[in-house]
């Protein structure tokens, strides 16, 4: 019986990731995908950072948070995708005990981080937009960082939370997950036990994350709309607009698939997973995409450091 307990309160050496194996056709497809686009994934979010250091003409506060982002999915990159790959390739669906732990600590840490940067992001738009006199003194660089720090410690704090109690369930033996990663709400259905203070931590904990922030970024946008609407040239409102529309398309895709396996978790798991697949590798691709193609001030950046 002491053996049985300490095997049960034990975590599991080896997890199996069961992820796409239902769709064995499926995979090498997945492989060559996913091997593209974490190659670009790193190429474009590297290129970010290292741009906004060198160049001086960008380093505003706008860029100070894209930094910020780009390094979010660098981090989210660099912890799925490996073992995806891995696991796409070989038949073996296994990811150790320590590694499956890494990952929940870190998906859960900058998924809450990210939350709260966009709805800081949202925040720089309206003071650059509706109080432009303003600007250099509301977002001057000391409250930047406080920012930052505020974003990524809320999501360390969050993560450590739920992760930590996570952890801490009872396991009975069972060491399969029905995904292609470790997730706090995935190992949480690995429990045996009663998972009721679980559940309700992690409902609670999300709150400032998946409802206060992005209701923080329709507050600022509907603000920066009202603003925009009042002015008298149509090409003015088209160039604010077209300023936004980077930010909104990166807080449509973030936040939307993340409702939707949340909020409103569908019954089909493999819908599930291929949602978190979106989110996962093809969102931190589209990211410095998205920043970079329509935005002149880093097309500008990349000619003066490319020419002679």
């Amino acid at each position: 019986m002491v053996a049985m307990e300490g095997e049960n309160m034990s975590f599991p050496s080896t997890i199996v990731l069961l992820g796409f194996s239902d769709y064995p056709w499926l995979e090498m497809p997945l492989f060559g995908v996913v091997l593209v686009s974490y190659i670009f994934t790193l190429m474009g979010n590297s290129s970010i950072i290292i741009l906004s250091m060198v160049d001086p003409r960008i380093q505003t506060p706008m860029y100070f948070f894209l930094d910020n982002l780009s390094v979010l999915d660098f981090c989210v990159t660099c912890t799925i995708v490996p073992q995806l790959l891995d696991n796409l390739w070989g038949p073996e669906k296994t990811i150790a005990s320590w590694g499956c732990i890494t990952q929940a600590y870190l998906f859960h840490w900058t998924g809450c981080t990210e939350c709260a940067l966009l709805a800081v992001m949202a925040l720089d738009r309206y003071a650059a937009l509706c109080q432009p006199l303003q600007y250099t003194l509301i977002m001057w660089p000391r409250v930047c960082v406080q920012l930052a720090v505020a974003a990524w410690s809320s999501g360390l704090a969050n993560s450590v939370l739920q992760a930590t109690l996570t952890l801490q369930l009872y396991h009975c033996g069972h060491h399969s997950l029905d995904h292609f990663f470790c997730e706090v709400p995935v190992l949480i259905k690995l429990a045996c036990g009663d998972t009721t203070v679980n559940d309700l931590s992690l409902a609670v904990g999300a709150i400032p994350f998946a409802l206060m922030a992005p209701l923080l970024v329709l507050i600022s946008y509907t603000f920066i709309a009202k603003a925009v609407w009042k002015l008298p040239s149509a090409n003015r409102r088209y160039k604010v607009f077209s300023a936004c529309s980077s930010h909104l398309v990166v807080v449509i895709m973030y936040f939307g698939p993340a409702m939707y396996m949340y909020l409103q978790p569908p019954t089909n798991s493999t819908q599930t997973k291929f949602m978190s697949f979106f989110y996962c590798v093809i969102t931190p691709l589209l990211n410095p995409l998205i920043y970079t193609l329509r935005n002149k001030d880093v097309k500008r950046a990349w000619k003066r450091i490319l020419q002679p």
